[in-house]
């Protein structure tokens, strides 16, 4: 599966300007990264995962989920529906908290 390049310019539209932020193809979408950490990841059909911090409890609801990949479930990150990130002001809020928490972690 390849990643949603419609996706990946919103979020490039909204981490514009942002220091420390590159990108990277990993996991078949493309990762955004701050200062060497994967913040958020475009995914297919729309869809992305985000990085949280992994002793918060987030809310999680109709277009929120753990993140899963195989049968493993990604301890830290949270899946996020094409619906969930439809608006402007939602994909802003989602992709600050991603790069929000990423900011936290040190340097690679």
């Amino acid at each position: 599966m390849t990643y949603d390049e419609g996706l990946a310019e919103r979020i490039r539209h909204v981490l514009e300007g942002e220091p420390g932020v590159t990108e990277k193809k990993m996991f078949g979408g493309l990762a955004f990264l701050v200062d060497g950490n994967m913040a958020v990841a475009a995914g297919g059909d729309g869809a992305l995962m985000f990085r949280r911090d992994p002793d918060r409890e987030d809310p999680v609801g109709d277009h929120i989920r753990p993140q899963v990949m195989g049968e493993r479930v990604m301890t830290g990150w949270l899946h996020v529906d094409r619906e969930g990130v439809a608006t402007e002001e939602q994909l802003r809020e989602i992709v600050g908290r991603g790069l929000s928490y990423a900011r936290t972690l040190p340097p690679k």
